[in-house]
């Protein structure tokens, strides 16, 4: 799935190496030095990404959440338990764009 958002991050990253380097180089710092296991990493990610609207996050971390083993009912109930968090209207877009990867075909 290339979507827009994707290839804007993808032209940037070209665009800009050196800033993209050093952005790749403090997340890789703060997983390192996280006391969660990958998945967990990805699943808080994700909620990160549906509680500031990014659809294209969203696509990112479901994606790499079900690379680190995460099932699709893991990955879909970390978006609902954002309800009372982000409201019923964010959390339902939310879980769209998690669906637009689990339920692919």
């Amino acid at each position: 799935m290339n979507k827009p958002t994707q290839r804007h991050y993808l032209s940037s990253k070209e665009k800009f190496p050196e800033y993209f380097k050093k952005l790749e180089e403090l997340g890789e710092q703060t997983k390192n030095q996280s006391p969660f296991d990958e998945k967990t990493i990805q699943l808080i990610q994700l909620a990160g990404s549906v509680a500031n609207a990014s659809e294209g996050a969203t696509h990112s971390h479901t994606k790499q959440a079900l690379e680190a083993g995460a099932s699709a009912e893991e990955i879909q109930h970390t978006v609902l338990l954002l309800t009372n968090t982000i409201g019923f209207p964010a959390t339902m877009a939310g879980l769209s764009w998690v669906n637009d990867i689990v339920e692919a075909p």
